[in-house]
């Protein structure tokens, strides 16, 4: 079987890894990896690499996608770059042999990654999602700001389109923004600075003014089954880094995770981020896509990239799961690598 995944996240060449060590007896699958960087680590890793195009989006590129399935006889394909494009385009690539394994519809993950949207549409009550307004000018701010910071201590602010956190600063009232680097503190921004700078943009990209969640993060990596949640590793996350993260198990969490997967009709791997406030769990954000810690996530016990896609390929009822090995501590550290 020849598998296919494009240009994606970097979790790839430890997702690629997971693989191929599980895959060593039967030696089913044969991996290619593309991407625009021949130096990536994950063109050590995959069977065959091959170079995208750099100046290829949307349908210039899905078009480009099919003549590479049909070139390299791919069987399945996993999109990382331009995965709801591809979403729509099932039917095209199965014209051509090849099966698609998207996490969702195109419309589903539309939604995913515009937060505003999905909290709308959240239905979850064990974890709700914060409490939080849309921003897009210096008069909404000021408005969003007065209802929240009544209700709560402390308010943080997001883009509700974003990956990695990028965007994310708390408001600390007491700091301007040079006080704050000085101190070295992360993820911070100086609420009359932010104020004055909301001001001279006039209008912006919708923002998130949000509560702020004090407590843990749980980063859930999962593999589901059009809807039906097979197997989620929780990972809960230090309040200072660099204590490594522990493997648990937390009913709400599951359960939570298991809803959304169904309410969803979540597919192949994914991955669930939630974070505590007063004892209670609130749901932060579905990414449609292997997280950066599932390698963490594998040291349970199950093989989350390969169960999905041994799943995908020859169906849910043909993988055995690992028992989770509850309350280990887990981390990772990086690797030096000569490429070619």
């Amino acid at each position: 079987m020849r598998v296919w995944f494009n240009r994606t996240f970097s979790s790839v060449s430890t997702a690629l890894g997971l693989i191929r060590d599980a895959d060593k007896k039967e030696c089913r699958y044969h991996l290619i990896y593309t991407s625009t960087n021949a130096a990536t680590a994950a063109a050590q890793v995959a069977h065959q690499f091959e170079l995208e195009p750099s100046d290829l989006k949307g349908e210039q590129y899905l078009t480009w996608c099919l003549d590479f399935c049909r070139l390299h006889q791919v069987d399945i394909f996993v999109p990382g770059k331009e995965a709801s494009l591809i979403s729509s385009a099932h039917s095209a690539f199965l014209k051509v042999g090849t099966r698609v394994l998207s996490v969702a519809t195109t419309a589903i993950l539309d939604l995913l990654h515009d937060k505003a949207h999905f909290y709308e549409t959240v239905d979850l009550p064990l974890a709700p999602p914060p409490n939080f307004r849309v921003i897009q000018n210096i008069e909404q701010f000021n408005v969003a700001f007065a209802e929240l910071r009544a209700l709560y201590p402390k308010l943080c602010i997001k883009p509700s389109v974003s990956v990695y956190g990028l965007g994310f600063s708390v408001l600390d009232e007491e700091r301007s923004c040079a006080q704050i680097l000085l101190d070295g503190s992360q993820y911070h921004i100086g609420l009359e600075d932010l104020r004055n700078g909301l001001a001279q943009l006039g209008t912006f990209r919708t923002m998130l003014l949000m509560e702020y969640l004090e407590g843990h993060e749980y980063s859930v990596d999962c593999v589901a089954d059009h809807g039906r949640l097979l197997c989620a590793v929780a990972r809960k996350k230090p309040l200072t880094a660099g204590h490594g993260q522990t493997i648990v198990t937390h009913a709400d969490v599951q359960t939570a995770t298991a809803k959304l997967t169904a309410d969803y009709s979540l597919n192949g791997i994914f991955n669930v981020q939630f974070r505590e406030t007063g004892g209670r769990v609130r749901v932060l954000e579905v990414n449609p896509r292997m997280s950066g810690g599932i390698g963490m996530a594998c040291l349970a016990g199950p093989n989350l990239p390969y169960l999905a896609l041994a799943a995908f390929d020859r169906g849910a009822q043909s993988i055995e799961i690992p028992a989770i090995r509850p309350n280990i501590r887990v981390t990772e550290f990086s690797c030096p690598l000569e490429v070619a």
